[in-house]
């Protein structure tokens, strides 16, 4: 008995000091990696090795696409040395440069309108909303600039121009509910394959060259008829709205089989947080090294692995069930203090403690003549606002695709209510 107990013992020790190896990777694996935000993943994985010589992280940093602050810092660790990268010029980085100046132009004139409107001054504040609506070229700018000229205004022209846009978001969400009209159509098909032939979907290579092939002027429906399956369907609309240039609404409802016996409200925000995330691409990698369908960051990857008491290579974040286990996980911990899926999307994507400091401010959320659409205009942090946004607008598509009858307002009109919303506020 005794000889059988250490036996066992001995095999579970042996068996957790195999499973516990790291993930690694040689040289000549990254090397022929192609060019792409994904290589830059594995380039910092390969610095981040103690068996990576300083001549091989001397040699791989020069094929990085860009460098980040992860990078910069495992190169300086393993070599001593500043990261440094060839420029290289092209027409597309000149053309979205002089794109971001007209962008970040229009954004000024709409920020001032805000200003106006908060002192007062409608109609000096409808000017500079429809000099930013002119200016703006991205629809969701343009249908924000229009949602602000009614509230300036007051007509309702404007919210007959936000029922013609092409793009879901909060904006057309709130003219269909001023309206009493129904929301805009969307796209979730049902998909009989299960798989495409000859392709990963949790490798990020094999994702790095299908944007290869997207960017090169391929034809974008066949390519995205290649990955119609239920693994690639992430891919598959994704493709499909690029084809269309996000004429048609894609909001693909994948992996049933791991949500069905959530509640519908996690279904339905885990849903909306994927699909702002990576448009439900499970080998996602983010500039910042995000992992996955979730864009999980990796010390949140490791935190969240030490405390459900498991090995977990990052790699493993590129499985749409790992990062769905995760996400539900994660979202247990920011339930526990948010209720609201707009500061729970704040949270997901800025931290729980940049939520609890702006929602936690007098001037936020409370009651007033524009909150609480100007609370959500005027956040600092660009990419938690947008993001906070985006999300809830998804939340209320997803809650109607799952048999929930919801609508914006409601949620809206709750954000100046603490007990309704959050455990930060009194």
């Amino acid at each position: 008995m005794m000889f059988r107990f250490f036996a066992s013992v001995l095999f579970l020790v042996l068996f957790l000091g195999s499973a516990l190896q790291a993930k690694t990777f040689t040289y000549s694996q990254v090397h022929k990696m192609p060019k792409s935000v994904e290589k830059d993943y594995y380039i910092w994985r390969l610095l981040s090795q103690k068996n990576t010589s300083k001549q091989e992280a001397r040699n791989i940093i020069l094929e990085a696409n860009h460098l980040n602050k992860k990078l910069r810092e495992s190169y300086r660790k393993k070599t001593g040395l500043v990261a440094k990268i060839p420029k290289s010029k092209s027409r597309t980085r000149i053309k979205s440069k002089v794109d971001w100046k007209k962008r970040s132009r229009a954004h000024k004139h709409f920020k001032h309108g805000l200003a106006l409107l908060n002192q007062g001054k409608a109609k000096q504040a409808s000017g500079y909303f429809d000099v930013a609506r002119r200016a703006y070229y991205k629809q969701y700018d343009k249908d924000k600039s229009l949602f602000w000229l009614y509230m300036s205004t007051k007509n309702k022209i404007y919210l007959d121009a936000l029922r013609k846009s092409c793009n879901i978001n909060i904006y057309t969400l709130m003219a269909a509910d001023n309206m009493k009209k129904r929301y805009p159509k969307t796209i979730t098909e049902s998909i009989w394959k299960s798989k495409a032939s000859g392709y990963n979907v949790q490798n990020p290579i094999h994702w790095a060259k299908i944007k290869a092939k997207m960017n090169s002027g391929t034809n974008l429906n066949s390519l995205a008829n290649k990955y119609k399956s239920q693994e690639s369907i992430g891919v598959y609309t994704y493709l499909k709205a690029k084809a269309c240039n996000y004429q048609e609404s894609y909001f693909p409802m994948p992996y049933r089989d791991a949500m069905k016996r959530m509640p519908k409200e996690r279904q339905a925000l885990i849903y909306a947080i994927a699909r702002q995330e990576s448009r439900f691409v499970p080998a996602s990698v983010s500039r910042s090294f995000a992992l996955g369908m979730m864009q999980f960051m990796p010390f949140l990857i490791k935190h969240i692995a030490k405390q459900k008491g498991e090995y977990m290579d990052l790699d493993m974040m590129f499985n749409p069930y790992k990062a769905i286990e995760y996400a539900d996980y994660h979202l247990n911990y920011l339930t526990k203090y948010l209720h609201h899926p707009l500061f729970i999307a704040y949270a997901y994507n800025g931290g729980i403690g940049f939520t609890r400091k702006h929602i936690r401010s007098k001037r936020n959320f409370r009651t007033g003549a524009y909150e609480p659409y100007m609370s959500m205009e005027m956040m600092k942090n660009t990419e938690a606002r947008e993001y906070g946004k985006k999300v809830l607008a998804n939340y209320v598509i997803y809650m109607n695709k799952l048999g929930v009858k919801t609508r914006i307002f409601p949620l809206l009109r709750t954000l100046a209510t603490p007990s309704a919303t959050d455990k930060f506020r009194k």
